[in-house]
């Protein structure tokens, strides 16, 4: 079954150019391609996507708010943030509300699809100039909190109160290596579906959207 599009997006270049790379992609089907965030709302409620494609600048509404709602009422739909915004504040706001994947409007079509099918099968596409920030945010964060002196809990504390199961604590330390979903799921011989299906339950249990997020709040909490 082909993966279901929808997106969202006022300007007509743009909105042309993302509908035509979801049209020539035989393995995806357009639900429908708005310009306002009300009429987005609308289509989500009514045909629920598996990818939500959307913008932030929209001329009703501000797209993290659409985000919000869609993380919301169907966590089961991915969302791309394709935008003009790179500052932190869209970027940080966007991924809090729930978007899983964020690139800058300057991505190629064929990298836009490529990022539709990496969010399906449990990925989080980001501009690498985006992740170059986020990371920097993110150490930033950490070396603040290397300053302040606190007790680690015991080994045995730590198993006791992980929210992980001893097979998603070994896949996210797969993650944290870097290894692929593919060579994951060959090594614990598993296919990529139940890789992914553990991916977003690990998610969902640290209420991240993205790999590096899963390991940096792993690694807070003591879990890797």
């Amino acid at each position: 079954m082909p993966t279901r599009v929808l997106i969202v997006e006022d300007e007509p270049e743009f909105m042309r150019r993302f509908s035509s790379a979801v049209l020539n992609d035989g393995s995806l089907s357009l639900v429908a391609a708005v310009n306002t965030g009300q009429a987005g709302l609308a289509m989500l409620d009514l045909q629920v996507p598996d990818v939500l494609l959307v913008d932030l600048g929209l001329p009703d509404m501000n797209g993290v708010a659409l985000i919000a709602h869609a993380a919301r009422h169907h966590p089961a739909c991915d969302i791309l943030v394709v935008t003009m915004f790179a500052d932190d504040d869209h970027v940080v706001s966007s991924i809090e509300a729930g978007a899983s994947g964020y690139l800058l409007k300057d991505a190629s079509a064929e990298r836009i699809v490529a990022s539709i099918h990496e969010l399906r099968a449990g990925g989080a596409p980001i501009s690498p100039g985006i992740a170059r920030r986020v990371l920097a945010r993110f150490r930033a964060k950490a070396e603040a909190t290397v300053s302040v002196p606190v007790t680690m809990p015991s080994v045995d504390a730590q198993a006791d109160v992980s929210p992980l199961t001893p097979r998603e604590s070994e896949l996210l330390r797969m993650i944290a290596k870097g290894f692929t979903f593919e060579t994951i799921g060959t090594l614990l011989d598993i296919s990529p579906h139940t890789v992914v299906a553990h991916v977003k339950k690990i998610y969902r249990k640290l209420s991240v959207h993205s790999r590096s997020e899963a390991v940096y709040e792993a690694g807070q909490l003591g879990l890797l």
